[in-house]
Formats: structure tokens, sequence, C-alpha cells
């Protein structure tokens, strides 16, 4: 395969694998770093300078690393490629990173620095974090609680050298932890020395100390190469985000002035073709050869002059057109729906004439009207119709190039007035008559027990008290 169809096939496989609706065996795919990645810092030491090898090529990753240096001022990391020729770059320098705030023990001896180095998911490396180990060192025995302790020599061999921790936090990889050994030897004086073995032996029958330890956290100055830093990338991210802001603004502003430039345009278009058909009855010849010329001048002019022009400027050429197009829309759309405005106010006016006729007529439906209220009901009519038959006399003798006498909206305002005024009036409900039935019931329970029902009644004794006869009549012995 060649690259193309290897990210290709990559890319179809990643996809299968993460989409719900297919079915693939099971791949353990692991990112990888493409080139080896060194560190180097100055020493003390006679060739000056230290290497180390972070991450080797086809180095898993997202991974990250920990180095243990002692030092007991501040000092930079420079991270390159190790092999230039497998670079596709001319300069294989990744950065340099500068770790601050270094200082020596209380006891005069080189710090503890642990260094963290990553390469993420995109595969970029960085210095991701440093600290130094702080102790408080305190004679002590072995019974006491344990704590984290170092010892740290001045003169050990090559072999007795920092320890680099390699913790792996991403990438579906177990924790592991490696020893990695330099060239050279770095310790708190920063001179490059050999012991004897035997030397080593004498300094570890030595009291053993023990301390607390304090973990503190150390800034880092980076400057990367091909890199942007955190505070320049912060901002051309908000510098983005203004120019994005600014481009939609400059999107929509030529959006509405496209739409007004494409209004003045289409009412040319569809106001000259109306001429010719539906508006040819309602302009005079002079009229229409003016607005003509108008129209095709700007025609001619939204092609040269007006092709790139502020929104403003379309708007007020296409208000201009509307002086001379309105008044000839509005006799024709005045024209078209005038006679069914006329038509419904004069059936309004015929079913009150009914009403009122019908009144006169003695007709039980409206026997219940008040007189004096269909007068003024009749009255009114009356106006209404004389209203209606000088408008449509006065608009019979205009021609159609003529504004009209009255406009359909003041026709349809006239009707709901009148059915305002003479419906309350004219449609209003009879009055409830109560029934005879409901009367003689009344007039049963106030007098007593009608005749026929009272045959079953015995006739009380005489001998009893006068008192009974003041017994009601609905006290009766059956």
């Amino acid at each position: 395969l060649n690259a193309d169809e290897a990210v290709a096939r990559g890319c179809a496989l990643q996809c299968a694998i993460l989409s719900p609706a297919f079915k693939v065996r099971e791949f353990s795919i692991t990112d990888l770093v493409p080139y080896s990645i060194t560190l180097r810092w100055k020493t003390s030491f006679e060739d000056g300078t230290g290497e180390c090898e972070v991450f080797c090529k086809n180095h898993p990753a997202p991974f990250s690393k920990v180095i243990t240096f002692h030092k007991k001022e501040p000092f930079e990391l420079e991270a390159f490629y190790t092999n230039l020729h497998e670079v596709p770059y001319p300069d294989p320098r990744i950065g340099s990173f500068t770790i601050q705030n270094v200082f020596p023990q209380s006891d005069g001896d080189s710090s503890k620095v642990k260094v963290k180095v990553r390469v993420n998911i995109h595969g970029i490396f960085s210095v991701a974090s440093a600290s130094v180990i702080e102790k408080q060192n305190v004679e002590g025995d072995h019974s006491d609680a344990p704590m984290e302790t170092e010892t740290s020599f001045k003169n050990e061999s090559k072999d007795d050298v920092d320890k680099m921790q390699v913790d792996q936090e991403e990438g579906g990889h177990q924790k592991c932890h490696a020893e990695h050994t330099p060239e050279e030897e770095i310790d708190h004086t920063g001179t490059k020395t050999k012991s004897a073995p035997s030397d080593k032996q004498d300094r570890l029958n030595q009291t053993i100390k023990k301390g607390k330890v304090k973990s503190i956290d150390l800034p880092i100055q980076s400057s990367l190469c091909r890199q942007l830093g955190q505070d320049l990338l912060n901002s051309y991210i908000e510098n983005e985000g203004k120019m994005i802001m600014q481009m939609i603004m400059q999107d929509k502003l030529e959006k509405e002035r496209n739409d007004a430039k494409n209004a003045v345009e289409e009412y040319v278009y569809d106001f000259r073709d109306k001429l010719g058909t539906v508006y040819e009855k309602f302009i005079t010849q002079e009229d229409l050869n003016k607005l003509s010329t108008i129209l095709e001048d700007t025609e001619n002019w939204l092609y040269e002059e007006g092709e790139d022009q502020p929104k403003q400027i379309y708007v007020d050429k296409l208000q201009e057109l509307k002086k001379y197009g309105q008044p000839i829309q509005m006799r024709y759309m005045e024209h078209e729906e005038r006679p069914k405005a006329l038509n419904d106010l004069g059936k309004k006016i015929q079913l009150v004439m009914k009403v009122i006729e019908a009144y006169r007529n003695k007709d039980e439906r409206y026997d219940h009207l008040d007189p004096t209220e269909v007068e003024k009901v009749e009255k009114y009519i009356s106006d209404a119709m004389s209203w209606l038959n000088s408008k449509m006399n006065a608009q019979n003798k205009l021609s159609l190039t003529q504004d009209p006498v009255v406009k359909v909206s003041e026709i349809v305002a006239k009707s709901k007035e009148l059915d305002n005024f003479c419906n309350p009036i004219i449609y209003k409900p009879k009055p409830k008559v109560e029934v005879a039935e409901d009367k003689a019931k009344a007039n049963s329970e106030h007098n007593g027990p009608m005749d026929g029902q009272s045959g079953t009644e015995t006739k009380p004794d005489t001998t009893k008290d006068s008192s009974q006869h003041t017994k009601s009549s609905g006290e009766m012995e059956v």
C-alpha cells in the first residue's frame, strides 16, 4: 500500500469500529511517535551538556514520562528530533523549556526536580509540568512512620545516575517504570566524577536520614520553534473570534445590500411588464411614456454606475420608483375590490330595510322593538343609502386613470359602522313571557286544593274544641 491507500483504509476501518451499524473484529490500535525526540541540557561537566532520548521512534502515544534532575538553580531543556535525516524539515529543533525557581536544599545539597514530558494524542511534544522535592532531614530510626526519602551522593559512578520514571497516562497501556542511564552523571555539584565501590558501601553504612517530603510546582517558560505559545495562541483565538463576528456582520450587510439591489431590479421588471397588461387602463399615455423612460434608465443604471452601491442608495432608488408606480397600483387595486365592497354594503342596507318594513306590517317577530329606536335606524339607513348612491354616481363619472372618489377602506368602515348601529336594535331579543300553567299552579298552592280533590275528606267532630277550626286547610284527615 502507498501512503494514500494506507490512510484511506485506516480511516475506513476506524469509522467501522466507531459505527454501531457495523461489527468488526477487535483490533488494538496504537498511535505512534513518528520520530525520536531527545532532550539536551547544560551541565558543569567537561563536555558541558547532557542528553537523553525521551521518546524513541515508534513509541506509543499519547504518553507521559517523568525525568528526575538534581539541580541547585534554574536550568533549560532543549528538545529536538534525534535523527535529522529522518525529519522532512531542515531544522530539527522543537523548542526550549526553562525550569524556573529551582533552589538548593536547606543543607546546600541539590534539589530533586521532577520534569514531566508528554506527547499528546496529536503527536505534539511538550513539557507538561515540573516540581521540586523539598526535604527536611532529621535523625531517626527505622521505626518511624515511612516517608519518601532519597539519598544523593556527590561522587557516583556512571552506573549510579539519575532515574527517569516513565509513567504512561493515556493510550491504553499498563503503567510501567523504567530506569534510564545517561552517559553523564548529574549530581548536586554539577561535576562528573567516578568513585570506587568501597566508597559507596561506606556511605551506605552511614546513618540513614528520614524527612518529610514536600512537592512544589515550578513555573515553566516555553519557547517553541514551530508551535505557538499558550498566551499567543489564546490571543489568536480571541482575535479569530472577533474576526469571525466581523465577517458575520459583513456577510449580513452584504446580503442586505444585495437584497435591496435585487428589489430594485425586480420592481423594474415586474412593473414594466404590468404596464403593458393589467395597469394599461389606469395610466395616461403621457405618464406611461414618462414612467417607461424612468424604468429603462434605472435598469441601465443598475448594470453600470449602480452595480456596486451602498444599501441606502438602492433603498432610495426603490422609493423614487414607487412614487410613480404606487398611484397606478392603487387605482388598479381599488377598481378590482370596489364592486365587492359596494355590493356587501348594499345587501346590509336592504336587509335592514326589510326588517323596518316587517315592523311596519305588525310582524310579531318585531312587535317588541321600541318605535323611537326604529325611527333612528330608519333615518340612519336613509342616510347610508344616500351616501352610497352619491359615491357610486360620482365614481361612475370618473375615468380609470383618475384616483377614486371613495376608497374600499372607507366603504368597509361604513359597513362596520352600520352593523354596530343597527344590529343591536333590530336584533334585540324578545322578553320572555310566563306560561299560563305556571300561573295556575302557583294559585292552587296559595288557595288550597282544587274542586274534586276533597272527596275522601272526613267531616271533623263538632264536639271538639273550637280551636281545631283554626287549622289550615292543608291539614286534612284522610
